[in-house]
């Protein structure tokens, strides 16, 4: 599996989507620079992106900020140690046990975040969703920014959703079945895809939907 682990692999996957759908063409000029927001495999970065689910970018920004404080390297047996207090750093107590249990799981073996990365969408996907609390748009999102996978789009991204509808003139924002049968067109380059209408969305919508990483 081609792995997306620079910027030159974001360009690489946009001049792609330029011949695979020439409508990208307009977005790509209009978008700007599309970043590549890239990180580490592991506990951590499956932390962040929970985390960043907050109603508030800057609540969600002080929770982790509270996590690294406490745990450090916000490894799963630091987190599971900081964990113990009464306050949860403020997270809801939904996300306060998905962390839990990924953090459990990490550090009994069973759940290796590492290898997840590595292994086909598919399988992968089904790994971590299989964890109570760990949805669709998480497991996507740990894969592309923390495992590098090039082929995936989060069709139930509200920003995803928003961002297609704006750029191709659409009535209404497409569902996430939908947005997923638009977004095939763009194999095997998806992920690129959503790197762009993300920076779309910030570029010409002036909104920011990413996670923390």
């Amino acid at each position: 599996m081609q792995t997306i682990r620079s910027l030159d692999d974001v360009a690489a996957g946009l001049t792609a989507l330029r011949s695979i759908d020439p409508r990208l063409s307009a977005v790509i000029d209009a978008s700007g620079p599309v970043p590549l927001r890239l990180d580490r495999p592991g506990f951590a970065g499956l932390a962040q992106i929970i985390v960043s689910q907050m109603v508030s970018k800057a609540s969600a920004a002080a929770i982790w900020r509270r996590i690294e404080a406490a745990s450090g390297t916000a490894t799963a047996s630091a987190y599971l140690e900081a964990c113990k207090g009464p306050d949860g750093f403020g997270l809801s107590r939904a996300k306060a046990d998905t962390l839990g249990r990924i953090a459990a799981a990490v550090q009994s073996g069973v759940l290796d975040l590492e290898t997840a990365s590595s292994l086909d969408a598919k399988e992968a996907f089904a790994l971590l969703t299989g964890i109570k609390g760990v949805g669709p748009w998480t497991a996507e999102v740990y894969l592309m920014f923390c495992g590098g996978h090039p082929d995936i789009f989060p069709g139930g991204d509200v920003a995803l959703q928003a961002a297609v509808a704006h750029a191709f003139g659409l009535e209404k924002r497409p569902s996430a079945r939908e947005l997923a049968g638009l977004a095939a067109l763009w194999a095997p380059w998806r992920s690129v895809a959503a790197r762009l209408f993300w920076a779309y969305y910030a570029t010409r919508m002036r909104r920011d939907a990413l996670p923390l990483l």
